[in-house]
């Protein structure tokens, strides 16, 4: 039970630790699912609503992006086909709570800002668009024809190229494929986005190494492979539907390993709430290896294997290496090779913190799997050698020939339900010349060709000067990104901030000089617009486009669809005359995909193939012939050599985590039952004789204190305080605690090496007595 303070906020004063649960899931998870979707809809609300979760005829989670079972694979969906967070994303925005005229009222902005993001979020969803104007203390209602007129007037006297549009997985491929053509019909192509933030790493390396930046897996060959690694993610919280995925790898014989620096409970036992065995038996055991690895080792861990299983080849010719996809489809081997045989095992294992036997046994698996997939996250792709890690995963899989091939390859599992679709539908800040050039040739354009600010360079540009208009289309911008405190001066720098919002969030509170907020209908109400009911379409993990169409009633008459929101700013900002049929997309949005189907690679056909029952797979060259388009036109090895993070003594290495009762920056509530906390978020979790040797005790309060050297090897400090520390299972030298908590102590320029993502997954850390 969350618990609360004088204010209403959250009290944090009495937490609990106990021990982690033993099984992911299980009644349990039903229970919770049911009970927070109770309290947020009520009965008849939770009943229209979770049946219709994730199937074909309702509505895509707003939560994560894993699959949905397809026909074609031989799999149905069943009854209940969502989890307890996926039942926690949808009651956030089904919930009756409102916030209206009167709570901004009496809610000056300044005291807004004093709150939790999670009581923010709990006040309710937004109901009609509010302005700040410059020298207000509070939002005030504005009609839309009005709220319209200020953005264009604000935005036209700012300029196109002093102006970011950031855009987060919530939008669909409609809404992000008219949010790029009107930033680029303005004139920029700064297009920051979520991804900028977790998987650019993942896409920056496989562009680089196969020729696309997605997974070349599908659900049915992750569910067929012999062998799944699992690595920098927690399947059990962050997308709970991969656990009934693995389970079916074991019931047919397959191997799961584990990477991970914290033994995460849904890694090791799942408790299936479709199966009776589930409900009240002991569960399924997942992870046949659990590699406790240290932070930042995956890289080494990665290379050792490789130079195993090349040891083995040379020991018995002919019987690991798939010499045949070799030398027909990658290129590089040789140099690969030359230097990936030497391994200095000492340095192997103070990099990774695991026994070589344990590695020695990993590459046996790796050895003898006829189909292996690797899959991975956040934990992987927020470091300073993401890329040249993720780099050589996909040698280990072009050794054994695991890509294009059934139950093989490599599976960035991304963690919100449309950002794959986003950068599909052209959010990007360096989209290629051929997208480009179809924007020209459909709409009449001549969209700019300079490349655009990511994310960090849009922070950097706003302390600059140089960005000083901000419009969001969804996301917590202020609470996702690095350098908090930073970035929030950096916001409220701005000229003009424009959210596109369901609900409060942090970004509302650090508001620039002239500051909107336009509420937009949720994934799970109605759209209806001048041409009738619409639905919209978006992109899972595994390149599947598929509809999704709410059934609910708006909680306002004062909202509007993104689309509509998008389309309207544009005919205020661009004209009505503009060549883009602005008007005929918000009142229909198969015009939309019409155009999509001309410019969008792949979509062809498209409004007929999206209703198609299961939508349809877009189309991924390695996957599906072995075609490999990159600059050699085959698939590259390379060679990456892993440097070792200095943490100078008395310091710790600290990665940042989800709590299993939030998603994303959207907080739940207060209890992370899978790793024993309850009633508490500023906690710190570190291994006991850590403590001990650093003169600590378990539950002690402490200040958290990022250490980095900047460029010119000036020492940079950042502080966050009143954390408590939790002894904990993790590897020595290393610790965890929830972001957005902690991503204070993030420097804006500590990022990784070719994708400019933040590292929020090793920062050198002190700890200090309070």
């Amino acid at each position: 039970m969350t618990r609360r303070n004088s204010d209403g906020d959250i009290d944090e004063s009495e937490l609990d630790v106990r021990a982690p649960e033993r099984a992911a899931v299980g009644v349990n998870g039903i229970t919770v699912a049911l009970r927070r979707s109770l309290e947020q809809m009520g009965v008849a609300r939770t009943a229209r609503t979770l049946p219709l979760l994730n199937q074909r005829d309702g509505f895509d989670c707003p939560g994560c992006a894993w699959p949905d079972p397809r026909e074609e694979e031989g799999d149905s969906r069943k009854a209940a086909e969502f989890c307890e967070n996926g039942a926690k994303a949808v009651a956030e925005e089904a919930t009756r709570r409102t916030v209206d005229a009167d709570f901004f009222r009496t809610h000056p902005i300044e005291r807004l800002a004093e709150h939790t993001d999670y009581w923010l979020g709990q006040q309710g969803r937004l109901t009609q668009p509010v302005i700040r104007r410059e020298g207000d203390t509070h939002y005030r209602p504005v009609d839309w024809d009005e709220a319209f007129r200020v953005v264009a007037d604000k935005l036209r006297e700012i300029g196109a190229e002093h102006t970011a549009f950031y855009t987060s997985g919530r939008a669909s491929n409609e809404a992000a494929f008219c949010y790029q053509l009107l930033a680029r019909s303005l004139g920029t192509n700064n297009l920051p986005d979520c991804s900028n933030m977790c998987h650019e790493s993942s896409g920056t390396a496989l562009n680089e190494t196969i020729g696309v930046g997605k997974g070349s897996v599908s659900l049915s060959d992750v569910e067929n492979a012999d062998l799944v690694v699992v690595m920098g993610q927690n399947p059990g919280t962050n997308h709970p539907r991969m656990l009934s995925s693995l389970e079916r790898v074991k019931q047919r014989g397959g191997s799961i390993v584990a990477v991970n620096p914290l033994p995460e409970t849904g890694l090791m036992r799942f408790r299936n709430p479709q199966r009776v065995r589930g409900v009240l038996g002991p569960g399924t055991r997942l992870a046949d290896e659990f590699a406790q690895i240290r932070i930042g080792g995956d890289l080494a861990l990665f290379k050792a294997l490789g130079a195993l299983l090349l040891r083995a080849e040379d020991e018995e010719p002919g019987t690991v290496l798939d010499r045949s996809f070799i030398e027909e489809y990658t290129s590089g081997f040789a140099e690969y090779a030359a230097r990936a045989r030497d391994v200095d095992w000492a340095e192997v294992e103070r990099l990774t913190g695991l026994e070589r036997s344990r590695i020695e046994r990993i590459a046996r698996m790796f050895a003898e799997s006829r189909g292996t997939v690797v899959c991975w996250a956040m934990g992987i792709t927020q470091h300073r050698q993401a890329v040249a890690t993720i780099r050589e995963i996909v040698n280990v899989q072009l050794l054994r020939g695991m890509i294009g091939k059934p139950g093989a390859g490599v599976c960035p599992v991304r963690g919100h339900s449309n950002v794959q679709g986003d950068r599909t539908m052209g959010i990007w800040e360096r989209m290629p010349e051929s997208f480009l050039s179809a924007l020209d040739e459909e709409f009449g354009l001549e969209v700019p060709r300079e490349p655009g600010w990511d994310t960090v360079e849009t922070l950097r540009a706003m302390h600059e000067g140089k960005c000083r208009a901000f419009v969001g289309l969804g996301g917590n911008f202020a609470a996702a990104t690095p350098d908090s405190a930073a970035t929030e001066r950096a916001l409220r720098g701005c000229e003009l901030t424009v959210q596109v919002s369901t609900k409060l969030n942090r970004s509302h509170v650090v508001p620039g000089r002239t500051a909107l907020i336009l509420p937009t209908l949720g994934r799970t109400e109605r759209d209806r617009q001048h041409s009738g009911e619409q639905f919209v379409t978006v992109e899972d993990s595994m390149s599947v486009v598929h509809t999704s169409r709410g059934r609910l009633e708006p909680c306002s008459p004062h909202l509007l669809s993104e689309v509509a929101i998008i389309s309207r700013l544009a005919r205020a900002l661009l004209g009505e005359r503009h060549p883009v049929p602005w008007a005929e997309f918000e009142q229909d949005y198969d015009r939309i995909r019409d155009h999509i189907a001309t410019v969008v690679p792949g979509c062809d056909d498209y409004n007929r193939r999206v209703r198609e029952p299961d939508g349809f797979v877009l189309p991924h060259p390695p996957r599906d012939r072995r075609s490999f388009p990159t600059t050699t036109g085959r698939a590259n090895f390379t060679v990456n050599v892993p440097h070792a993070i200095h943490v100078p003594e008395g310091r710790l290495l600290l990665q940042s985590l989800r709590s299993h009762d939030q998603y994303n920056t959207t907080v739940y509530g207060l209890s992370d039952r899978y790793r024993g906390v309850e009633n508490g978020r500023r906690v710190v979790l570190v291994n006991r004789e850590d403590l001990a040797e650093l003169g600590f005790e378990d539950g002690q309060l402490v200040d958290l204190v990022s250490e980095w050297a900047d460029g010119s090897g000036e020492l940079q400090q950042r502080r966050a305080e009143g954390f408590r520390l939790v002894a904990y299972s993790t590897p020595r030298g290393c610790a965890a605690a929830y972001y957005p908590e902690v991503n204070p102590l993030v420097p804006l320029d500590s990022v990784a090496e070719g994708s400019n993502t933040p590292v929020s997954k090793a920062v050198v850390v002190r700890l200090e007595h309070r």
